[in-house]
């Protein structure tokens, strides 16, 4: 079930969810989703950001996170998290929008002398105090770059209130502050687990003191901040009332972290330094412009601390946070979950969210080549009437989903995505398919010539009229009383017309069936080339094996569209085509109806389908085949007729028995204009097509 409204509101991906039988193996990592997700991020990030340059790639786990380029986010992506997904990846592509990432490098710098002082007035190293601002202007500046999202893409909210109640809003977080249980304690701890969470429904702003004035001060201030400096300022004060309120003791002692110190790291970088040390060297490192190096020292420290505190609640004794206060009305289960919780909300606030390896090499090429293809999935089928045996399985679904590439590429093929339709591997079908796409584009030459019809104008000229223009060999008899010397000339054009061509690519099309077809494609392709105003798109139907699936997935992918592509993509590509799976005729044609639809009004509009049979799809919960998938591949060519499209659809059989068998069927299915043709031969296709051509020509 879908637990983010807000995508299914805005959203077209389509996750399926229903049960499938115990053969059905998932694979490791969802290519499809994946892609699917992906491009619908960065198509949200790149509207919101107004940049098309920002891309968002993968990482095997984790959340997501800005380099300032580039946004990361983790690959483990389903119905349930997609929507707080999507609000990080928004809110990392604003930091790169409206973050300056030097400015933060240079922290150290910019750093005010005077609060330096105060900081260790209070027992604070430079670092810590470098810390603590870098801290606050996070949380302003994420303030900032959120309110600017509000005002400039409200739309885009609901994906913002997914993240916040992720990271702000848990019930963990809330019970805390509702409990407190983070205590009234003057503590630098206890006001950024307070400030972080200001958004919190629960969150006391008269806990501390000066706490109201902190806020008051960053949400008025978001609404006229322009950059990073203005947040700079604001968090420059809102550190200073917190030094104001605490008591003037240092927040760590010096203690050893290294071998033989209390955090028993052994190794890595910073052994044996005291925190105080570490914390020193890592705010050099950042005014040098080294942010990896600064991170990783602060990885050290917190994984460190971190260590202790499982170590303290394995051993069952209440858990503690940073500064040493005691959760002690908490369950230990319930102070773990606490401490989860906060550790997130810094992470998320530092964007040290946790970084892990990238997909791998193969999986992401993969990914990059369904994502290039614009493979979505669109579910259809809901009128289609199960059988009886299925009414009693509660899984019972009554739709199934479409697998619909927007266009065949060569990244794709080189990855075989589709097995089922790519034939990379099989020699025998390329070399076949090869030949019939040579033959095709020679026999392209001789239709196009047969199908000049359609870029001849007829002209219609009526002479010795009251009005319109003089006849200049009717001048002569204005002497003789003959005023009727004007002449009217109507010139009758065929409109612009677009051909969108379907073909059967299932098993039962192998052989000879599938080499003549696809010549009688590739003709037709080739004979528009040759017409003004004749644009060809070409899509395959078959189906698409997943795991152990039985029949997989109806799939239908766009082969060829001469409105983007050359006929030089034919020639490259569709040698490494050939016909496998099943046949879920109408199930395709409900998934790219709107694509049939010609792009302007001035448009004549056609379909021809080439199929040999009767329409049989199955998988693990839905049936389609016999009456019902006719009836429904009916309703499917009445639905593209009703657009103001002619349909023709040519019976590819091997013999006279498969016409004698199958063609009352066919005709049921696409009307009476559906006939038995021999696709091999040019002056067959020719009459036909022209025949369909003349009927809108104008």
């Amino acid at each position: 079930m879908m637990n983010n409204n807000y995508t299914n509101f805005w959203n077209d991906i389509q996750v399926n969810t229903g049960v499938v039988d115990e053969d059905f193996v998932k694979p490791k990592v969802d290519h499809i989703a994946l892609a699917g997700y992906r491009r619908a991020i960065a198509n949200f990030v790149n509207i919101v950001t107004n940049r098309s340059d920002i891309k968002v790639r993968y990482q095997t786990n984790g959340d997501s996170y800005t380099d300032g380029k580039t946004v990361t986010i983790g690959s483990k992506i389903d119905e349930k998290n997609f929507d707080h997904v999507v609000g990080l990846a928004l809110h990392e592509g604003s930091h790169i929008l409206l973050s300056d990432f030097n400015f933060l490098r240079q922290l150290r710098q910019n750093t005010p002398e005077q609060m330096i002082m105060e900081g260790e007035d209070l027992g604070f190293t430079k670092g810590q105090v470098v810390g603590h601002l870098k801290n606050m202007l996070n949380y302003v500046e994420d303030r900032r770059i959120d309110y600017y999202v509000f005002t400039t893409s409200p739309g885009y909210k609901g994906y913002y209130h997914a993240m916040y109640d992720k990271y702000f809003h848990s019930p963990a977080i809330t019970r805390a502050l509702k409990n407190n249980t983070f205590g009234n304690d003057l503590t630098l701890e206890n006001y950024m687990n307070r400030i972080i969470n200001f958004t919190n429904k629960e969150s006391d702003l008269d806990a501390l003191p000066d706490l109201r004035r902190i806020y008051k001060r960053i949400f008025t201030s978001v609404k006229h901040l322009d950059d990073m400096d203005g947040a700079f300022n604001v968090a420059c004060d809102c550190l200073t009332f917190v030094y104001n309120n605490l008591e003037p003791k240092p927040e760590f002692d010096g203690t050893q972290v290294g071998p033989g110190g209390q955090g028993g790291k052994s190794g890595g970088q910073g052994s044996g330094q005291s925190k105080s040390d570490m914390l020193n060297e890592a705010a050099e490192k950042m005014a040098r412009g080294d942010y990896h190096g600064y991170q990783e020292i602060m990885d050290t420290i917190r994984e460190t601390d971190w260590t202790q505190q499982v170590k303290q609640d394995l051993s069952g004794q209440p858990m503690s946070n940073d500064n040493g206060s005691e959760f002690s009305d908490l369950t230990p289960q319930q102070a773990k979950t606490l401490t989860n919780a906060l550790k997130r909300q810094k992470e998320f606030m530092n964007n040290q969210q946790k970084k892990v390896g990238r997909l791998s090499k193969k999986d992401a090429s993969v990914v990059n080549a369904m994502e290039e293809s614009g493979v979505t999935q669109v579910q259809v089928g809901g009128d289609v009437k199960q059988s009886d045996y299925r009414s009693y399985s509660k899984n019972f679904t009554g739709n199934t989903q479409v697998l619909f590439v927007k266009k065949i590429t060569q990244q794709m093929i080189d990855d075989n995505v589709f097995p089922s339709l790519f034939g990379k591997s099989y020699s025998y079908y390329g070399g076949r398919t090869s030949d019939s796409v040579i033959n095709g584009k020679k026999l392209g030459t001789q239709l196009g010539r047969k199908l000049q019809v359609r870029s001849e104008s007829r002209t219609l000229k009526n002479s010795r009229l009251d009005s319109g223009r003089i006849d200049k060999r009717l001048i002569a008899e204005l002497g003789f009383g003959n005023d009727k010397v004007f002449s009217t000339t109507f010139v009758d054009n065929y409109n612009d017309a677009i051909l969108h061509i379907s073909v059967d690519a299932s098993g039962s099309m192998s052989g000879e069936k599938w080499t003549n077809t696809m010549t009688a494609v590739v003709a037709i392709c080739k004979a528009a080339s040759m017409i003004s105003g004749l644009d060809v798109v070409v899509s395959f139907r078959t189906t698409h094996h997943s795991g152990q699936r039985y029949s997989g997935q109806p799939m239908v992918a766009i082969g060829y569209d001469s409105r983007i592509d050359k006929f030089r993509k034919i020639e490259t590509l569709w040698p490494n085509l050939y016909p496998g799976g099943t046949t879920p005729e109408g199930l395709c044609y409900e998934a790219i109806m709107n694509d049939f639809v010609p792009s302007a009004t001035n448009r004549d509009s056609y379909f021809l389908n080439f199929s040999d049979g009767m329409p049989m799809f199955g998988d693990d919960s839905f049936d389609y085949y016999g009456e019902e998938a006719l009836q429904h591949t009916k309703r499917q060519v009445k639905e593209i007729i009703k657009k103001g499209i002619s349909v023709l659809s040519y019976f590819v059989g091997d013999n006279d028995y498969d016409r004698s068998r199958n063609m009352d069927d066919f005709k049921t299915m696409y009307g009476k204009d559906a006939e038995f043709v021999d696709v091999s031969k040019v002056s067959s296709l020719a009459k036909t097509m022209n025949n369909l051509f003349l009927e809108k020509g104008k």
